[in-house]
């Protein structure tokens, strides 16, 4: 039984013929290298990609049902690896690792542009008032907060009372530097009008970067951008088969 158990993956991946593009498909594995920035980049461009957001529900099914079949070693023949590995970016940027429930879409990885794009455009506004400053913040943090909640490590589950504080720090924290710097920049006499409006446009960023930085450490789902981009923290494996935390590992010495 388990020299079957053990063939069955490579039967799999022999009846795949290899493409002349694609890699040998690897079940729960990121289809690019990633002892590489470029690899990185390509599996984080394949992450966030919009087009899955329209995939079907059919679609969804076949890709599920297709994984299925290269995991028990029943794929039909003429199967590609392209095949493959469509059908797992399909499946992880729809169904949740653990809970294996449809991710609901705003907060999916893929939607992270498309439905976080209007939110930036809000956030710099030029002549913002006290209210709309306090809105499009609170709506940045909101969707950050869902975003993470939906991707989170469902293995472990946590209190839904540590995910309201969270949230509520996130919130105060953003609002508060961000009307205080506002405040700030208006008082200002020694700046010209035309200073000050360039200055308010920059406010945005230090509210919501000084929140970025303070998860980083933790890493936090989705990953930031500590353990995204620096090689030192690699390989992280979210998303993965089994979990959408980001594990930072630490490279063999």
């Amino acid at each position: 039984m388990a020299d079957t158990a053990t063939t069955a993956p490579v039967a799999a991946a022999s009846a795949a013929s290899a493409s002349s593009d694609a890699p040998p498909f690897q079940l729960g594995k990121p289809r690019f290298q990633q002892t590489s920035f470029y690899g990185r980049f390509r599996h984080f461009l394949d992450i966030i990609d919009p087009r899955t957001l329209f995939v079907t529900e059919r679609r969804l099914r076949e890709a599920v049902q297709l994984l299925e079949d290269y995991k028990h070693g029943t794929l039909r023949p003429g199967v590609t690896n392209e095949q493959l590995w469509s059908a797992q970016k399909i499946k992880q940027a729809i169904l949740h690792p653990d809970t294996n429930e449809k991710i609901f879409m705003p907060f999916r990885m893929s939607g992270y542009i498309p439905f976080g794009t209007p939110i930036v455009v809000g956030l710099l506004l030029p002549n913002q008032t006290l209210a709309s400053t306090i809105f499009w913040q609170w709506l940045n943090q909101s969707h950050n907060a869902c975003v993470n909640y939906a991707n989170r490590n469902a293995t472990k589950p946590s209190p839904v009372s540590k995910f309201i504080q969270g949230y509520l720090g996130a919130v105060i924290s953003a609002v508060s530097i961000a009307v205080g710097l506002n405040v700030l920049v208006q008082k200002a006499n020694k700046f010209t009008p035309a200073t000050r409006l360039l200055i308010q446009r920059f406010v945005p960023f230090p509210a919501v970067g000084q929140l970025s930085c303070r998860r980083a450490p933790g890493c936090s789902s989705p990953c930031k951008a500590s353990c995204a981009w620096q090689p030192s923290a690699w390989p992280c494996h979210w998303p993965s088969a089994s979990s959408r935390r980001c594990q930072r590992l630490k490279r063999p010495s």
